[in-house]
């Protein structure tokens, strides 16, 4: 057992290094196997197919980045908007938890969100906005009841929703450092949030 599963981690490690290089389309799985030292034909009892590979390579950046937006979504339904003003640095840590995590694994989150044309995870940005989308939708909903003479712009807070991921992907593919990303981030969620309360939610008379 222990055999196996140090011949399957071998897989996923060879594999993210073909799919950073040549991404899905170009990955080969013969070329995988030959770098792990197994033959071609070992890795489909592993896996059903290059496609499975590859979810094994990405899943574990994808479902804790998920699980940390589940998580914030919550925290924010939470708040009092009646009273909420926001204040420069609000989001640092929220902010800071959503990007440690895509550079925890960075190579598999660039291969997530640049190279996965082909595979069953090509449309992951468009995913991950439809799922954002949804909880700014309930956020904005609970705060424009909370503030007599405002309401939802549904083109804005899609927009938006574009804008923040757009903004993750551009760090991710712009900014290598880790740290200088964290600094760069915490401006682009400040930026987030005064674009949403001015223009997500307006006042009706607009």
């Amino acid at each position: 057992m222990r055999e196996e599963a140090e011949k399957r981690q071998k897989l996923i490690l060879r594999a993210k290094e073909e799919f950073m290089e040549k991404g899905f389309m170009g990955a080969s799985l013969r070329s995988i196997c030959s770098k792990a030292g197994v033959t071609t034909g070992a890795v489909y009892f592993f896996f059903q197919d290059k496609d499975a590979l590859f979810h094994a390579v990405v899943d574990g950046v994808l479902q804790r980045f998920l699980t940390a937006l589940g998580e914030h979504a919550r925290e924010e339904f939470d708040e009092d908007f009646s009273t909420y003003r926001h204040h420069a640095g609000d989001h640092d840590e929220v902010a800071t938890r959503m990007l440690n995590i895509l550079y925890d694994d960075y190579d598999a989150a660039i291969i997530l969100l640049t190279k996965a044309s082909g595979s069953s995870c090509e449309h992951v940005l468009d995913d991950l906005i439809e799922v954002l989308e949804g909880y700014y939708k309930r956020l904005a909903g609970k705060y424009a009841a909370s503030r007599p003479g405002k309401r939802i712009d549904p083109y804005m807070l899609h927009y938006m929703t574009h804008v923040q991921v757009d903004g993750f992907v551009h760090l991710l593919m712009h900014v290598a450092d880790r740290e200088e990303a964290l600094r760069h981030v915490k401006s682009l969620m400040d930026f987030m949030v005064d674009g949403w309360l001015r223009y997500v939610l307006m006042d009706s008379a607009e």
